[in-house]
């Protein structure tokens, strides 16, 4: 039983917190924005574990959609669903079980953020196997990851006003930020089993592209929130500005170490937003 459990744990990659931190700070952020400061003890628990949940149910199907493929990939051939330690109908009853806890934290808040829990769905489910059809598989997972946003404002304010929609459009320029970065790592054996990303559809503008998706980003999160008027949200914004600099010195030879250190550490980029965020509220 400890080693089933392990082998969950595994599954769910408990172990690295750096995924689910991702699709965390830029919602927390919006929570804030939408509610003009502190959103709340309710709220804040039901998003927190909401997206604990979410991203560990999304492991669960990305790993049985991609298991022939991560055969074939050095860095996922051990994965649990892969190696046969854990069987796809284990894997799917799993990711069945935490996203239907999920939907029941959803369930405690507005209708109209249980109506746009459906559309976040359709795309997390829709993510694993646009890597077969779409250039860019990123800018689905962008979307993905990004879903929370307007999520938030509905649960605060029971609509989705524009400025929703544009963060979450400059949040998609981050997420293809480090899932190109992501790529990269993988690049190699990618190439070699057909599978389609961002990293390879680049090519050798790959590098130069993350930068241009960071400052996309800054820029495109401090136009839409210039209406604060707050200083400290200036500093966050340019934290990550700094943190993205360092990112290039990382990925800039391209080695699978670098890459895959820019990656894990971009949920610091996602902090110091959302920090920025915070204190400007204060």
């Amino acid at each position: 039983m400890r080693e089933k459990i392990a082998l969950y744990l595994d599954l769910i990659r408990w172990n690295r917190p750096a995924g689910w931190l991702l699709l965390l700070w830029p919602t927390l952020s919006a929570l804030w924005v939408a509610a003009n400061g502190f959103p709340g003890w309710h709220l804040l628990v039901v998003f927190t574990l909401g997206t604990i949940l979410m991203r560990s149910a999304g492991c669960c199907l990305n790993d049985v959609a991609d298991r022939e493929f991560d055969k074939h990939v050095k860095r996922t051939a051990d994965r649990p669903v892969t190696s046969g330690r854990i069987s796809v109908k284990e894997a799917l009853g799993l990711g069945a079980v935490l996203a239907l806890l999920a939907f029941g934290l959803v369930l405690t808040l507005r209708t109209e953020t249980v109506a746009w829990s459906f559309a976040a769905l359709s795309v997390a489910l829709a993510y694993p196997y646009a890597k077969r059809f779409v250039a860019m598989p990123q800018a689905v997972l962008g979307v993905a990851f990004s879903f929370g946003i307007p999520m938030a404002f509905a649960a605060v304010t029971g609509e989705v006003p524009w400025q929703a929609w544009a963060l979450l459009g400059g949040n998609l320029f981050w997420v293809l930020a480090y899932d190109t970065e992501y790529a990269m790592v993988d690049r190699d054996d990618d190439l070699r089993i057909g599978m389609k990303t961002s990293a390879i559809t680049l090519g050798q503008w790959d590098v130069w592209a993350i930068m241009g998706f960071y400052v996309a980003y800054v820029l495109s999160w401090a136009l839409v929130l210039q209406a604060l008027h707050r200083p400290l949200l200036a500093v966050g914004l340019m934290a990550a500005l700094m943190q993205a600099a360092w990112h290039f010195l990382l990925i800039k030879d391209r080695t699978r170490e670098g890459c895959f250190k820019a990656f894990r550490l971009n949920h610091w980029v996602g902090f110091a937003v959302f920090a920025g965020v915070v204190l400007s509220h204060l």
